[in-house]
């Protein structure tokens, strides 16, 4: 399902976070409707589509995200993937989002915004800082919505965008069907994505 807005760039700061926070609150709306088997379905839609592309193939270390209820499931893969590749996870310390391997389900623990973590005491013991993240092959990113022209919307802490500022990581953002938009609210500090991954689009 895609739906329409009235812009993509806003140069005045008010309107563009009056616009990102209304399409938030729709957002949240409607993904309050969608049922975990259907969460589930779309989910595996979206993964069957990734296994197949020679990106991921080739990837040895991926980016992904240990997904919260609102958004599409990646528990599973996440854990089928650490068997035969390098999954690293969000890790949200001193209001910078940084990173950290992913070992097992029972090692995580509850971090900022209840976001499940690799536990880490210090960045140093990542071993994967913002001077080597080029390790990263592949980022498999969340966001609240998406549109045809690779804008991501997120929460609003700015993480993701501030961590992938001028880095060469293949960014593929993935969702459910209903939060890709034909145009969302962004400007030009919001990173651009490689590619917008729902059920029924592929955008490349």
């Amino acid at each position: 399902m895609n739906h329409s807005s009235s812009k993509t760039y806003f140069t005045d700061d008010d309107a563009v976070c009056a616009a990102k926070n209304l399409m938030r609150s729709a957002v949240k709306t409607a993904k309050a409707t969608l049922t975990p088997s259907f969460k589930a379905q779309q989910a595996k839609a979206v993964f069957d589509t990734i296994e197949q592309t020679p990106e991921f193939q080739q990837a040895k270390t991926i980016l992904m995200y240990w997904s919260m209820p609102d958004e599409l499931p990646t528990h599973q893969w996440v854990k089928k993937w650490s068997r035969s590749k390098k999954i690293l996870l969000p890790v949200i310390k001193n209001k910078q989002l940084i990173v950290g391997q992913f070992t097992t389900e029972t090692k995580l623990v509850r971090g900022v915004l209840n976001l499940m973590e690799p536990p880490i005491e210090i960045p140093e013991e990542i071993g994967l800082t913002s001077d080597d993240a080029e390790q990263i092959d592949l980022a498999i990113i969340p966001g609240v919505a998406f549109d045809k022209q690779k804008n991501r919307l997120g929460r609003g802490k700015a993480y993701y965008d501030n961590f992938l500022q001028n880095k060469s990581i293949l960014k593929w953002a993935v969702g459910f069907d209903i939060q890709l938009y034909d145009t969302i609210p962004a400007t030009a500090t919001d990173v651009k994505m490689d590619s917008i991954i729902t059920p029924q689009l592929r955008v490349l």
